[in-house]
């Protein structure tokens, strides 16, 4: 099994199933499923929007429910990816940071989550590396700004926050995945120990937002060569995890861009994520309904792919799939 993202992979990433030819130009015959209604036409796909539709049991239907929003999002790009010979000087070749303007992409699409997603977010969940750790600042200080001008681009512009908004904290679950899909043999550590301290990674995130006491879902870090399959597992069991740890908080966790294809593909049926940009994002929801005795019940996720999130994905071939005949490209 293949990543969606290979080691160092640049912005735009491809996964194999796909057959090869232009894949922003894909021509598909999209016939009705139980997530979306039959599109009869021939169909170009940029960024298709799709919507999965789950509801809470019957039973359940009379009690008052809230809804939860976890918003996957992928970190900013990364200097690697734009100054080749970084790695050759780096002590931690395996984790970059930002460039500018990966900084600039994160704090500009953080004050697009505020101004339109139209819920809160209450906590910011991040992996421990540091593309991400940086994409989570930026995030957190345009999620918290007090009087926000839009000619600032980023947090270095002078930001005032108001860091009692929301909480910010290090999951080690959220990391990129361990393996060399992700990471080139050459530049990981030769006795497979990725080295992270907390204390190190919170003093990188916004002054008075760290919540240092939470019990992580995950105390340390998976084992190196961990496998794709074995990853992706991951990433669906800390979303989970996470949502089921903080039923009444909005959370917004900043990950790899393989966790934010699974974060759709996991949840949505019957599609393949082809390319997750830097910054992008999904957005599942589910119904939670709240007991007398402080327990909870919790629906199904829905995928709300609304607008250019970044995600890019189509539906998954079978057997009487135009993407599977001939000359269907």
């Amino acid at each position: 099994m293949q990543s969606l993202f290979g080691a160092n992979q640049k912005r735009r990433t491809h996964v194999t199933q796909i057959p090869p030819g232009p894949l922003s130009l894909l021509k598909i015959q999209y016939f009705q499923s139980k997530y979306a209604t039959s599109l009869s036409h021939t169909h170009t796909v940029h960024h298709l929007s799709v919507r999965a539709i789950t509801a809470i049991h019957p039973s359940q239907s009379m009690q008052p429910s809230v809804h939860q929003h976890v918003v996957v999002m992928r970190h900013g790009d990364r200097i690697d990816n734009f100054e080749p010979l970084w790695a050759s000087t780096a002590a931690r070749k395996w984790d970059p940071p930002l460039v500018e303007a990966g900084r600039v992409r994160a704090f500009c699409t953080a004050r697009k989550l505020r101004n339109h997603l139209g819920f809160p977010i209450h906590r910011v969940v991040v992996s421990p590396f540091l593309r991400c750790l940086q994409t989570a600042y930026e995030a957190v200080s345009a999620l918290c700004v007090v009087d926000d001008d839009p000619s600032h681009m980023s947090s270095a512009d002078g930001v005032t926050i108001d860091p009692s908004k929301l909480k910010v904290h290090v999951e080690y679950g959220l990391c990129e995945m361990l393996n060399k899909e992700a990471i080139r043999l050459e530049i990981a550590p030769k006795d497979g120990n990725f080295e992270f301290n907390i204390s190190d990674c919170e003093a990188l995130l916004p002054a008075g937002t760290v919540d240092s006491a939470v019990e992580r879902v995950y105390e340390k870090l998976p084992q190196w060569e961990e496998t794709v399959s074995g990853a992706r597992a991951r990433y669906v069991q800390v979303i989970k995890a996470l949502a089921d740890k903080y039923p009444s908080e909005n959370l917004l966790l900043v990950t790899h861009g393989e966790g934010v294809g699974v974060s759709v593909s996991a949840f949505l049926k019957e599609v393949t994520v082809y390319e997750v940009e830097y910054c992008a994002y999904s957005d599942l929801k589910r119904p939670i309904i709240f007991k007398e005795d402080q327990s909870f019940t919790a629906g199904d996720f829905e995928v709300l792919i609304k607008g250019q999130t970044g995600i890019s994905l189509c539906p998954t071939s079978t057997p009487t799939d135009p993407l599977n005949q001939p000359n269907s490209v």
